[in-house]
């Protein structure tokens, strides 16, 4: 099992910027038009996959994360593994990796056999837009985000849905390490002993919960266990901060601006704060002139303020990564 696997806590920021980055929304904005068109136009190619395994380890699951790292290059053999299966998530497989074929009308299908189902409604999303619906794909995807809100689809709908932002949304990165005994276990052992620990009253016992949560796209739950965090320690900025980042709403990004922004001045030499008001800045680069630089500023006075921690080793990644932007 590969370090990546082992540890699912801790995401580099980095890493953050690509998360959902196996979904290529690109199509959408080229046009400027965020995806909307008169004349039905299908796209060439087959529609993206991002099925949602979360720290399943099982035979099928690990069958189906195999072909879904073929499908991008070699679909057949992608789809004679996930033809060995019935699972919706290998159904929508099949379908895709087939595309055209029946493929949208195996979505429409599991779509009425499993109508809040929001993998399903995702990928419908994905199989409207690939055949030149972008009013039916629109529709699909806002039936995704609220049908299982507290899932890995429901966010990939809502990037679909948000095409000015980037994938994903910025996840809170502790300044403290993980457990040394969580390296030791695979990744749903992992996600329960987080489980367990966060049931105590332990304020980063709960932070490193949400990062878990976070990484699997159950945000609504890592938000809970921010906030729970927040209430047990509340003169921790450690705490205050991921209250404030759990709050990232695409649709509403002052939810979580106002809650980060007065921490400047309660915790002004505090690297946390400066950090992911910088992280939080970058989700706004395409939308608000400006964003970009000021996001840069504050990465910059994070490490200026705590040079050696792994915070402001996050922030030089991040920077390295955006030189040139």
């Amino acid at each position: 099992m590969s370090p990546r696997a082992r540890i699912i806590v801790i995401a580099g920021a980095a890493a953050c910027l690509a998360a959902g980055g196996t979904v290529a929304l690109a199509v959408i904005t080229s046009n400027g038009k965020g995806g909307k068109e008169n004349k039905p136009v299908p796209l060439s190619g087959a529609p993206p996959l991002a099925l949602d395994l979360g720290v399943r380890t099982d035979p099928e699951a690990t069958s189906l994360r195999r072909a879904e790292r073929l499908y991008p290059k070699r679909r057949a053999a992608a789809g004679r593994i996930f033809n060995r299966y019935h699972s919706p998530a290998a159904q929508i497989g099949s379908a895709f990796s087939a595309w055209p074929g029946s493929g949208l009308a195996t979505l429409r299908r599991l779509a009425q056999e499993h109508p809040q189902d929001s993998l399903i409604l995702l990928h419908l999303g994905y199989a409207n837009l690939w055949a030149g619906d972008t009013e039916q794909a629109t529709a699909a995807w806002r039936r995704a985000t609220s049908a299982q809100p507290d899932t890995m689809s429901a966010q990939r709908a809502d990037d679909a849905l948000h095409p000015g932002f980037p994938p994903g949304e910025p996840l809170f990165v502790p300044s403290f390490a993980p457990p040394a005994r969580l390296a030791r276990l695979s990744p749903p052992r992992q996600f329960e002993l987080l489980a367990n620990d966060a049931a105590k009253q332990d304020a980063h016992a709960k932070l490193l919960y949400g990062v878990a949560l976070q990484r699997l796209g159950r945000r609504i739950s890592a938000q809970r266990q921010y906030e729970a965090a927040a209430r047990l320690d509340p003169g921790d900025p450690e705490t205050q901060v991921a209250a404030a980042v759990g709050r990232f709403d695409k649709t509403k990004p002052s939810a979580a601006f106002s809650r980060l922004g007065p921490l400047t001045k309660r915790y002004p030499h505090a690297a946390t704060v400066r950090f992911h008001l910088g992280l939080m800045l970058l989700w706004l680069a395409r939308s608000q002139p400006g964003a970009l630089a000021e996001g840069k500023r504050q990465l910059r006075l994070a490490r200026k303020e705590q040079p050696d921690s792994p915070l402001a080793r996050e922030a030089k990644r991040l920077l390295a990564g955006l030189e040139g932007v």
